[in-house]
């Protein structure tokens, strides 16, 4: 088999099983790990896939820019929204991300919900708007145009001025192993800074995010608390998360 027949057999067998050992690879394609080491270092290096200690784990299959994100898997958004605004109290001071299903959350709000939302997110920032009761801090500093959000060292500065009761992040990659990790560099150190600074972190992920992982690293998954997705808790991909003592919803 010439070697990049052998990549796309590794590519395809990835997309199932989100993670494969080099073992495997090696008894699958009947080939040395040395030369299955190679083919994941090769394909890790085009951002294929994320070369990990003994293996390989699938990338994000999500669409980078906002606009491209918006419009994906909305029904699950909603999945998720709905199970994590029971997490919402009347009082709690609590940072949203520029996650776009941070936006539906928000999207989803009860018209008398009473909260301190602080964010860099200019899609929550604009639909707080039509909510009386919420009372809205922005986080200035450069944006971002794949994001629509502020995404600088003032940013980061910013976030550093607050201890909040609660973040609500919206995840690129989630792996237990490889912990959440992130495509822009300056957006995940802004994610790493609002979890430092919260009392308890929800991260809402689609199922396809769950096993993945990503170049930059924002936190292990023992920081936090809750994982909301839009499958089953008992779905067995879930299974490490929660025997980390993650809550699952």
């Amino acid at each position: 088999m010439k070697k990049e027949e052998r990549q796309n057999v590794i590519l395809e067998y990835l997309s199932k099983e989100h993670r494969v050992t080099l073992i495997e690879l090696s008894e699958y394609l009947n080939v040395s790990e040395d030369t299955v080491r190679r083919d994941v270092k090769e394909l890790s290096d085009q951002g294929l896939l994320k070369a990990v200690r003994g293996g390989a784990v699938a990338p994000s299959p999500i669409p980078l820019h906002y606009r491209n994100r918006e419009k994906h898997d909305l029904e699950n958004k909603k999945i998720i929204a709905e199970k994590a605004i029971s997490f919402l109290k009347d009082g709690q001071v609590v940072f949203i991300d520029g996650g776009t299903t941070s936006v539906a959350l928000v999207a989803s709000f009860p018209y008398d919900l009473k909260i301190t939302i602080i964010t860099n997110s200019f899609p929550v920032a604009a639909l707080v708007e039509d909510l009386p009761n919420i009372e809205l801090i922005f986080a200035g500093g450069k944006m971002c145009k794949t994001s629509f959000a502020t995404s600088s060292i003032e940013t980061i500065d910013f976030f550093r001025n607050f201890r909040a009761d609660v973040c609500i992040l919206g995840v690129c990659s989630i792996h237990h192993e490889r912990g959440i990790t992130g495509i822009m560099y300056d957006d995940s150190q802004i994610k790493k800074n609002m979890i430092q600074n919260s009392n308890f972190v929800i991260a809402l992920s689609s199922i396809e995010k769950v096993g993945t992982a990503e170049a930059y690293f924002v936190c292990p998954i023992k920081d936090i608390n809750v994982l909301v997705t839009n499958n089953d808790p008992e779905d067995e991909l879930l299974k490490p998360y929660k025997d980390a003592g993650i809550t699952i919803v």
